[in-house]
């Protein structure tokens, strides 16, 4: 298993970067509630966008994802930049179904002269609800990713029990041409299952 070293680097950058999407989107759901009261209260969208941006440093604190991410939205605005093609850049920076839907929303919205305010709370009543499913979803199966590592390590925890217990039981299976090529094909299948089961669990909404 050693050459599977190599490629866990990239294995942990691709989990730590879906677990820092996932951050992000709930942060945008509370980010769009408080966008759309403002909206709802008269504010224009790049008023509204500064305003929010206030509310969510005391939620979020400077360093939040989506503070910055608002912050950069209002940069980009002062330099007389759409707000149609700030949101979508920020869609396609973050990559978020959720943004990329708003930015689409928004642009035909505006084109349109639709009421933006109202437009902005049922997107945000949406979003809220979508989040509400993945958050049900990811309690649903928790218990069962719990289990799931378990079972991933519990292989292991046999072969190091048995040759502890019984030293030598394993030499024709790791001492012989047939035993490696048969044991090399059982980490195989175990590898196989650990991704399959991972898959499994990885319910999207």
């Amino acid at each position: 298993m050693l050459p599977l070293g190599f490629f866990y680097p990239f294995y942990e950058r691709r989990r730590l970067n879906r677990r820092r999407l996932a951050e992000l989107a709930d942060q945008f759901k509370e980010a769009m509630e408080v966008l759309a009261a403002s909206l709802s209260a008269g504010y224009s969208v790049e008023n509204a966008l500064a305003v929010s941006r206030d509310e969510l440093v005391v939620l979020y604190g400077d360093e939040g994802m989506i503070v910055r991410e608002f912050s950069c939205m209002i940069q980009q605005i002062r330099t007389n930049q759409p707000v149609e093609r700030v949101l979508a850049d920020f869609a396609g920076r973050t990559g978020l179904e959720d943004i990329q839907s708003l930015s689409e929303v928004f642009a035909v919205a505006k084109r349109s002269g639709g009421d933006l305010g109202g437009i902005m709370r049922r997107t945000a009543e949406i979003i809220r609800d979508k989040m509400q499913v993945k958050e049900e979803i990811r309690t649903m199966t928790a218990s069962k990713q719990f289990e799931q590592k378990i079972m991933n390590l519990i292989p292991f925890f046999i072969v190091f029990y048995v040759e502890t217990s019984s030293p030598g039981f394993f030499d024709q299976m790791y001492g012989t041409l047939l035993g490696r090529v048969l044991m090399s094909g059982c980490l195989v299948v175990y590898l196989i299952s650990f991704l399959l089961a991972a898959k499994i669990l990885d319910i999207e909404v």
